[in-house]
């Protein structure tokens, strides 16, 4: 592809690593930039310098903050004696909009995937463990909601066999999503009926 400036070029290259954009779309938001007014354009640098220089994860469940700890943790309207575990942030905000569930989280910043090179060391489960250690007469169950795949599933069985040594209620939501999706891409109804309807992981 041909460009007229080289800024331009390079601003394509940048947009297009970006996940589901290609160079094409990349194209058209840069465009979309250039024309825009200049404090547009601005507030937007400005805000993705913000982000990067002031998000942190939430020092109990891991989730992205704001603050030291995030909202949900904070919450005395939240049911504090179940702990949903999920891998990433999104997984969060994909459960949240089901409006099913009031419980806390603890985000796993991925799965197991000896493939990748993730071993259970890269992951959040020391810091469940910690966490449940600490505060086992609070917490009664936990919800294992990682995605239905082969590294969501073994990573569910290895946190579930530390997890008998504590004696804990463990569940996994239903199977009311597909088999090999990520819950960001399930429909609320079905991810809603997933919580409400979890069993007892086994």
């Amino acid at each position: 592809m041909e460009y007229p400036s080289k800024l331009i070029e390079d601003a394509v290259n940048e947009v297009s690593k970006l996940p589901g954009i290609g160079k094409k779309t990349a194209l058209r938001l840069v465009l979309h930039l250039v024309k825009e007014n200049e404090n547009r354009t601005l507030a937007l640098t400005e805000s993705l310098n913000k982000l990067r220089a002031n998000i942190r994860l939430c020092k109990t469940c891991f989730n992205i903050s704001d603050d030291a700890e995030c909202a949900i943790c904070r919450s005395h309207r939240r049911d504090h004696s179940m702990v949903c575990v999920v891998e990433e942030s999104n997984d969060v905000m994909a459960i949240e909009n089901t409006s099913q569930y009031h419980g806390v989280y603890h985000v796993l910043g991925g799965v197991i995937s000896p493939i990748n090179g993730i071993g259970p060391s890269e992951l959040k489960i020391e810091q469940l463990l910690q966490r449940l250690t600490q505060k086992k007469n609070e917490i009664q169950e936990v919800i294992l909601a990682l995605s239905p795949t082969m590294e969501g599933d073994t990573t569910a069985f290895y946190i579930n066999r530390k997890l008998k040594e504590m004696n804990m209620k463990v569940t996994s939501i239903a199977r009311g999503v597909p088999v090999g999706g990520n819950l960001e891409y399930t429909d609320e109804i079905t991810l809603g009926r997933s919580i409400t309807a979890r069993i007892i992981f086994d």
